[in-house]
């Protein structure tokens, strides 16, 4: 009873500075500690076990934290760095609004249907992101091109904004930090989890989403008294507006296949084609990554500004070690404190005593990660935090791991989009010169809906 009254304190403490802006990491590192010498002192789980300990158990604690940032910058953490960094490396020579362009042309003629051609907004939005995966970024190239076109047929400021919000919600593809993530604690290959698993429900989601959108959106326009047909050929001056900076060379046609290549070398070089080689995602962005060199080479016909600008992708990795790494770092401290304490171990048993199937406990780690993710803002934040805890919680009730994570997954995506507080909503709504409260109101139910069915989708799948 002890080791949950301390859990559930230290949780409330971590969760309350979170929201009060403290910067996640350091908060939950300094939760995990805590947790980790009151389980010493109270007797219960040491650190780290007997066999790997540095004969000191209060020197443990901070040897756990040193071998998870060892473990995580050497395996998951160069993944998503990489990733990161030939995001970066894409957007500043011109690759990735070169894909929006190519991908975005053909909506033009599907505009005499309004909010049919919104829903298709959102589904390319989200076919873009399994390239361009962040979500902040992505939303900001939208503004760009998708938005005015929007604005065009007649859609309110928030219908048009809403779509592009949540084009990074359904989570899916071996480029996302998340996915990667659970594909690692689950222990297999990122491809084989997108393929075996990840994909049926994404199909799901996304045709929930699009139809709740297409609903949604014109009811609260309606509702406004604002009628899609009585606004048609608007939005020309706010696409002026968005378009305002344009001190960036345009990158030719051909650049839109670049951002695209690392997701056909790690299909192709898989147990889906080619089962010879086998190629993972950190190598395949560095192969990607030099056949760019290559294209930017017979581009600007300069080799110094070709080797300078590879500084973009460097900057890239560094700036997402120094968010999302140590964010999975400052999660798993935590959830080693919730583990030392005993917290998992109550939960469960109380679990099993209170008649909890798998399934119920299931429907509790969504809520946790809706709740978390909503109230931080972040999607990753959330799952980063609690999905470590998974594989000891789903062995104790008998289940599988991806049972759990799967629906998880989902769920801490399409949650951020719900959260009035989350970079990509505010800086969506900032462009758009609305509310990102108001903005929340119209992503709400077609996130919940994409919530409901992710989850019921996932389990049916064991």
């Amino acid at each position: 009873m002890l080791s949950i009254l301390i859990a559930l304190v230290v949780t409330i403490f971590v969760a309350r500075f979170v929201l009060k802006g403290y910067k996640a990491q350091a908060v939950l590192l300094a939760g995990g500690i805590v947790l980790m010498i009151a389980a010493i002192l109270i007797g219960q789980d040491l650190p780290l076990p007997e066999a790997s300990s540095t004969g000191s158990k209060w020197l443990d604690i901070f040897q756990f934290i040193k071998n998870t940032f060892s473990s995580q910058s050497a395996g998951l953490g160069l993944k998503i760095m990489a990733i990161a960094g030939f995001a970066v490396y894409m957007h500043e020579i011109g690759a990735s609004e070169a894909l929006v362009k190519v991908l975005t042309r053909p909506l033009a003629r599907i505009k005499h249907m309004p909010y049919m051609f919104m829903a298709m907004c959102f589904i390319i939005g989200e076919f873009l992101s399994i390239f361009i995966t962040s979500a902040s970024g992505l939303g900001v190239l939208l503004m760009v091109t998708l938005y005015p076109l929007m604005r065009s047929v007649g859609l309110s400021r928030l219908s048009a904004c809403a779509p592009i919000a949540t084009a990074v919600a359904v989570e899916m593809g071996p480029g996302q930090g998340n996915v990667n993530f659970a594909a690692d604690i689950i222990g297999i290959d990122v491809v084989d989890y997108v393929v075996d698993y990840q994909i049926y429900v994404a199909l799901a989601a996304l045709a929930v989403v699009a139809i709740l959108h297409i609903i949604i959106q014109k009811h609260f326009d309606l509702k406004n008294g604002h009628i899609a047909s009585e606004h048609r050929h608007l939005g020309e001056s706010e696409e002026m507006k968005i378009n305002s900076d344009e001190t960036k060379e345009e990158a030719p046609a051909i650049y839109a296949i670049l951002p695209v290549i690392p997701l056909v070398l790690i299909f192709t070089f898989s147990k889906l084609v080619i089962t010879s080689i086998k190629m993972d995602v950190t190598t395949a962005m560095f192969v990607s990554l030099v056949i760019t060199l290559v294209f930017e080479f017979f581009r600007r016909h300069s080799a110094m500004a070709v080797v300078d600008s590879i500084q973009h992708f460097f900057d890239g990795m560094g700036r997402q070690f120094a968010n999302v790494v140590t964010f999975i770092v400052a999660g798993q401290t935590f959830a080693q404190g919730l583990k030392a304490i005993g917290a998992i171990n109550v939960i469960v048993i109380a679990a099993e005593n209170a008649g909890f199937s798998p399934v119920l406990m299931t429907i509790v780690m969504v809520l946790i990660i809706m709740t978390s993710a909503i109230l931080m803002g972040s999607g990753n934040a959330a799952f980063f935090s609690f999905a470590n805890l998974v594989p000891d919680i789903a062995g104790k009730m008998g289940i599988a791991p991806v049972m759990m994570l799967l629906p998880m997954q989902f769920v801490a995506g399409m949650s951020r989009n719900i959260s009035p507080i989350a970079p990509n909503m505010v800086a969506i709504a900032g462009v758009a010169d609305t509310s990102p409260f108001d903005l929340a109101k119209r992503t709400a139910i077609p996130m919940l809906g994409g919530i409901v069915i992710s989850v019921i989708v996932s389990i049916m799948s064991f």
